[in-house]
């Protein structure tokens, strides 16, 4: 089984569109000794990503600061089986109906297994009350039986796509523990699953 990835949405090569982020100093020598390494990668998909991200002058790399992370979020849509709630319907719903800028979560993994884009990495998410500034939040959608009873709905593409993404977003915070909303707030059902014991990488 394969997860499906859009490139202009989401990359499966996360460590290579935001390593540079981070707020490291390299001189111009280091970059290009980056660059010569990583061009010895047989993947063509890591060159055509690295192609694009070595057009941008080094400098320019670390104006963008990384936030300092120690929590990965799973959440869920709470849309019951049988109905649909797609990226941009929740997009909607965060902008009009809760006063958000944009969605709140920084990945939504639809239930045909495919990963979209929310806000940056480096913006602050709205999708947990006292634990947005250093976190990281992905939901799925689903999680609601047909009955309306929370439930873990997700399909045998979402749980391939959302374990690909933690591992790589492990790969970049190594130190960020997975959790579901529900260890943080006890009050909400969400993610519908035990995020903690499934993701202990």
């Amino acid at each position: 089984m394969t997860s499906r990835f859009h490139w202009g949405t989401f990359s499966p090569w996360l460590p290579l569109q935001f390593t540079y982020y981070q707020p490291l100093k390299q001189n111009s020598n280091e970059f290009k000794n980056k660059e010569k390494h990583l061009d010895t990668d047989s993947e063509s998909n890591y060159h055509r990503s690295h192609r694009r991200c070595r057009r941008t002058r080094p400098e320019r790399l670390y104006l963008m600061i990384m936030r300092t992370i120690t929590l990965i979020i799973i959440h869920c849509s709470a849309t019951p089986e049988g109905r649909r709630l797609d990226f941009e319907t929740c997009r909607r719903d965060h902008i009009r109906h809760r006063g958000f800028t944009d969605i709140g979560y920084h990945f939504y993994i639809t239930r045909d297994g495919e990963i979209h884009r929310g806000r940056p990495l480096e913006k602050v998410g709205a999708h947990c009350k006292n634990h947005n500034r250093h976190s990281i939040g992905i939901c799925y959608e689903g999680g609601f039986s047909a009955d309306c009873t929370p439930a873990d709905t997700r399909t045998l593409m979402q749980k391939g796509s959302m374990l690909a993404l933690l591992r790589e977003l492990r790969l970049l915070f190594p130190k960020a523990l997975i959790v579901g909303h529900h260890d943080l707030n006890p009050v909400k059902p969400c993610p519908c699953f035990d995020a903690v014991k499934e993701y202990r990488f």
